[in-house]
């Protein structure tokens, strides 16, 4: 088989793939009010979110749902889209169409997160690779505007 051959082949599997860590640019959709619970986010295994809005950057994420909060793990990995988060906390998350605007707030508290990896496991099949809250990113999304 030659080498563009196996690319074709392996560029078409992943673009059918529902989890591809490939970023893109702004995401389409309509701006929808914030659902209570998060019903169908909670089933979602991956959500995108879209960060930076003079240059909009987006990227699909695994995503766990706990009191009624969307949460987004990058683990150890200061990813493009976490640098984006240190300089402001919005972004938007898209599912199905509709898009949300939310704020991203970093966990910091441990009781916060071993209940998150708990979901996590429950969701995903095993515990995040990191458990040390000092070294991970690991974020809350709330509604903006709200006091912290």
């Amino acid at each position: 088989m030659s080498k563009t051959l196996i690319l074709l082949v392996l560029s078409t599997a992943l673009a059918s793939c529902d989890f591809v860590p490939f970023s893109g640019g702004k995401l389409s959709g309509e701006i929808m009010p914030i659902p209570d619970g998060w019903p169908e986010v909670t089933n979602a295994e991956v959500i995108e979110i879209e960060t930076n809005p003079s240059e909009p950057y987006s990227v699909k994420l695994w995503v766990v749902v706990a009191d009624d909060k969307p949460y987004i793990y990058a683990g150890a990995n200061r990813a493009k889209w976490v640098e984006h988060l240190e300089q402001s906390s919005d972004l938007i998350l898209g599912h199905n169409g509709a898009l949300y605007e939310l704020s991203a707030i970093r966990v910091t508290d441990n009781g916060e997160f071993n209940t998150l990896r708990e979901i996590y496991k429950e969701k995903y099949g095993n515990y995040p690779r990191n458990s040390n809250l000092n070294e991970i990113y690991l974020y809350r999304l709330e509604s903006r505007g709200k006091n912290y």
